[in-house]
């Protein structure tokens, strides 16, 4: 099975769903990550052209870490995406196509900033667009409308699970790729006193009390026609 993860900045995935994407990799499926955004502005010390490539290498190694089979960034900057824009939906219908998954993971519709609300609307629009044969762009339609699943929007606030993965084998190594992004993890212990690492675990094992389980992740079925499947696609 293809898997694609589509989130807003680098380490939005490593956030929400880093668990289930490893547990993907070791259940022998080929999982992609996708950022839309590229960070370049997620710092105040640091500047955003500067940052930009930083966040770039962090995300690779975090990918990496995972075991992703690729990362890929459609590099639009911080606070500019825009779910209207046809450039960057036809790249995102390309990333579809190019990778043509099974099930894409991505942010809530209801998450907590634009850039995360504009990526859920913007892969809704662009896995449908992939599978009509006549919108042309680089790569061939995809022979389905994949299924999406909602990942937790930060924080966990406005987001009740309807489904969950147990990730109690994996969240050392969430934990460790989410370290990788070193940028934000040091600049928020250091200028924010929130020791983020701490608080993504803290998460993961709430969402581990609610299922009974040790960690677990959350997640939210796309409920629209063509989207949904009989078969469990979570891991």
């Amino acid at each position: 099975m293809n898997v694609l993860a589509v989130g807003c900045h680098p380490d939005d995935l490593e956030i929400a769903c880093s668990g289930t994407l490893a547990k993907y990799v070791q259940l022998g499926h080929d999982v992609y990550m996708c950022h839309v955004a590229n960070g370049n502005r997620g710092h105040v010390v640091i500047m955003p052209d500067e940052l930009r490539d930083i966040r770039a290498k962090e995300a690779q190694k975090s990918g990496r870490h995972i075991g992703a089979k690729e990362v890929i960034s459609l590099d639009v900057p911080d606070l500019e995406v825009n779910s209207y824009n046809e450039d960057t939906v036809r790249k995102l219908i390309d990333v579809i196509r190019y990778t043509k998954p099974d099930v894409i993971i991505t942010h809530s519709p209801r998450d907590y900033m634009k850039d995360h609300v504009e990526v859920s609307r913007m892969v809704f629009d662009a896995s449908f667009s992939s599978s009509i044969p006549h919108m042309v762009t680089e790569y061939e339609a995809h022979p389905i409308i994949p299924p999406i699943y909602y990942m937790e929007a930060f924080g966990g606030l406005d987001f009740t699970p309807e489904d969950y993965v147990d990730i109690s084998d994996f969240i050392d190594l969430k934990l460790e790729a989410l370290s990788f992004h070193e940028s934000q993890i040091k600049w928020m212990r250091e200028h924010d006193k929130i020791d983020f690492l701490e608080f993504v675990k803290s998460i993961s094992r709430f969402r581990g009390i609610q299922c009974n389980v040790m960690y677990a992740e959350g997640f939210r079925k796309c409920m629209a026609a063509h989207r949904v499947r009989a078969e469990r696609l979570l891991p």
